[in-house]
């Protein structure tokens, strides 16, 4: 059973409870109305009962000018949506277009426009749309530990893809189909969803540590493709594809660490000094293979930078994105 059911029926009994306890016609209408309110965010759920609550004045403002004047017959509800939906469109309150429906077609089933009919329908917004967003606003479950545990599942892909390119580099036949690619790409994807609820669900100060680390990771990920790219012109065996190896394997293990270290950008930094003072390729296919590995090794550099340019500490006692990940 979901969390958003749940508190549902709490604001449905809520709103129907106090309807009843105030003597206002139609507690069922405030239930229905509670049903429609609840929403996932604190935020969203502020946009959207206020569209709607508003969206309701208005269609009750275009009704009871049309009941009025031609009366309460079925084919005036077909002008009331010809007129009041557009307009309630036009004042970016289009998600309350089936609450103020509900409110319109209430007033129409009473058959009458009078003060006593409008303060009720009134009434029953108030107490309906008001549980909904109290229910809303009181609590949202927290989201911080299935951010961890998508944070765990892309660390391991990523930790997995480190461990394949290094095979490759040692071994230019070997095969990988990749699939380690599309899962954490899935679950970045995941986390920025759950990152962006979360913003949602901090109005006044929200933390966008979360955030800021799902789009490092995608920014990441796009720089493996890249290394990807590059490895497939490596297809000779080589020393210095050794050297590279053991920085992608050093890396598969800092990946999945709590704090940064700084090993693998230690043996980055001590490579790079190496292939300066190596030899020029003797042949031009060791050229062509190093000049891959080199920008490979440059790839990988700006890998690290982008860990590093959006280093931020993670909420609460959770632990922070390592520059090395």
């Amino acid at each position: 059973m979901g969390f958003r059911i749940i508190k549902t029926a709490i604001a449905t009994l809520m709103a129907i409870l106090v309807s009843d306890a105030c003597g206002v016609t139609g507690p069922l209408s405030a239930g229905i109305l509670a049903v429609l309110g609840v929403d996932v965010t604190r935020k969203r759920s502020l946009k959207t009962v206020s569209a709607r609550f508003f969206a309701s004045l208005l269609g009750l403002f275009f009704a009871c000018i049309l009941f009025e004047l031609l009366g309460f017959h079925y084919w005036v509800l077909a002008i009331y949506i010809l007129i009041a939906f557009p307009a309630i469109t036009r004042a970016n309150f289009k998600e309350g277009i089936v609450t103020s429906s509900v409110v319109v077609f209430r007033v129409f089933g009473s058959a009458e426009v009078s003060t006593d009919v409008i303060v009720t329908q009134v009434e029953l917004l108030v107490i309906g749309l008001g549980s909904a967003m109290l229910v809303n606003m009181v609590y949202m479950p927290p989201a911080s530990e299935q951010m961890t545990s998508i944070r765990r599942r892309v660390d391991e892909q990523f930790s997995k893809i480190f461990r394949q390119i290094a095979l490759t580099l040692r071994d230019p036949s070997y095969v990988w189909d990749g699939h380690e690619l599309i899962a954490a790409g899935k679950a970045i994807q995941s986390g920025k969803e759950a990152a962006s609820r979360e913003m949602e669900n901090q109005v006044l100060h929200p933390d966008e540590s979360w955030t800021i680390y799902f789009y490092m990771r995608k920014e990441q990920l796009e720089s493996i493709q890249n290394m990807l790219q590059l490895i497939s012109h490596v297809y000779q065996k080589l020393p210095q594809a050794d050297d590279v190896a053991e920085l992608f394997e050093q890396l598969s293990r800092d990946v999945t660490e709590e704090n940064y270290t700084g090993r693998t950008e230690k043996l980055l930094v001590a490579l790079e000094k190496e292939f300066k003072e190596m030899e020029l390729p003797a042949t031009r296919e060791e050229f062509e293979v190093r000049s891959a590995i080199l920008q490979l090794i440059r790839e990988l550099g700006q890998y690290l930078k982008i860990a590093k340019k959006n280093k931020t500490p993670a909420p609460g006692k959770l632990r922070k994105p390592s520059a090395e990940s």
